[in-house]
């Protein structure tokens, strides 16, 4: 119950600051984590008992694509799936390098954070296209919140 309340609490406090916040609407799935392990995509909510979700799925991955056009400003932390095992890096790699694009087109500024982000922006081969890219990950987000880190007081005072 806790995380239900949770959720809705993001999803209304999302709202409310008109942002939107993008869930899969499908997944694609495997009954083991293994490159190039059999797999199937599946409806967000139908994912099988005896499977796991590795990656977004081509549905997803369009509607993310879709809202990074019409963004001005791309905050990314962590991949989409297992960006690790082939094929359940496609929608990382899909969605890095749409970002990527609109970057070197001047359409987009994308920053992105984190240590398992910056992997998976390199192994897609985007990382060099994107605006800005933080190794600091948790630190990161906290910074983008507005917190006060004290590493970057110190450099302050």
């Amino acid at each position: 119950m806790k995380c239900k309340i949770l959720h809705a609490s993001i999803l209304v406090d999302a709202e409310i600051s008109g942002c939107e916040i993008i869930l899969p609407s499908d997944v694609v799935v495997a009954r083991s984590f293994a490159a190039n392990a059999d797999h199937e995509t599946v409806g967000a909510d139908a994912c099988p008992s005896d499977a796991m979700i590795l990656d977004a799925g081509d549905e997803t991955v369009a509607r993310i694509g879709a809202c990074f056009a019409q963004a001005r400003t791309v905050i990314w932390n962590g991949p989409l799936g297992a960006f690790e095992l082939e094929p359940f890096d496609r929608a990382t790699n899909a969605t890095a390098q749409a970002a990527a694009t609109l970057t070197k087109l001047g359409r987009l500024i994308s920053v992105a954070g984190g240590g398992d982000t910056v992997a998976a922006l390199n192994r897609a081969g985007a990382a060099r296209d994107f605006t800005y890219i933080s190794t600091a990950g948790g630190a990161f987000l906290e910074w983008m919140e507005g917190k006060n880190l004290p590493s970057v007081a110190a450099l302050i005072t």
